[in-house]
């Protein structure tokens, strides 16, 4: 197996974290970015801040990545955040949170990271299976999932990278505290997920990936 450098958007968070440990088990070179890094040294070595929804800090934590690899052969995006508001009651800053955690955030890292992505890159952004979440409370979460498959398209189309929506159906992580929704008891395990995001790469499957 041909070692490769990864790059993981929102390694704090439960998947993102379970793809740094399933990435670095294999013995890939992992550079783990996230706002708020927790315990991920007992992970891997190589360890960025930088919050998403921040331009200057998304090309800092870039610049601070390259210095552990020139190029990057995986770039994965599984920053997220979601409320359970109804559009009428919805402040324009908790507007502004969920878009830029679920969708800005994708095209300011790509954006960011693409000169030092490799040719044959392949590209992992965490959606949902948005049409199922068109729900009372949920516009800006399903709105923001929607919204990065049109741009992973585009992104395919105008990079010529493999790129890859990861939709799954329900995930045990602490986002659930955050809406008044039971977890459901087939909900898989940012494990899990993790495991299908690597296999889906090892086999080049490309588009969406409905989990």
């Amino acid at each position: 197996m041909r070692l490769s450098n990864i790059l993981v958007w929102g390694a704090a968070g439960g998947i993102g974290r379970a793809l740094v440990a399933s990435f670095a088990a294999r013995g890939h070179t992992v550079v783990a970015v996230a706002r708020q890094p927790r315990e991920l040294e007992t992970l891997t070595p190589h360890i960025v801040t930088g919050a998403v929804d921040d331009p200057e800090q998304v090309t800092a934590a870039v610049r601070r990545a390259i210095e552990v690899a020139s190029t990057f052969d995986v770039f994965t995006y599984a920053v997220g955040d979601i409320a359970s508001v109804k559009i009428a009651e919805m402040a324009p800053e908790d507007w502004r949170r969920i878009m830029d955690a679920n969708l800005a955030g994708v095209y300011l890292t790509t954006r960011a990271a693409l000169p030092y992505l490799a040719s044959q890159a392949h590209l992992f952004f965490l959606g949902a299976p948005h049409e199922r979440l068109r729900l009372p409370g949920l516009g800006a979460y399903a709105a923001a999932k929607a919204g990065i498959e049109a741009l992973a398209e585009v992104i395919r189309k105008e990079t010529r990278r493999r790129v890859t929506v990861v939709r799954p159906q329900a995930v045990r992580t602490p986002m659930w505290e955050k809406v008044p929704f039971r977890v459901p008891a087939n909900a898989l395990s940012p494990e899990q997920v993790a495991q299908a995001i690597v296999q889906a790469w090892e086999q080049g499957q490309e588009g969406i990936l409905d989990l």
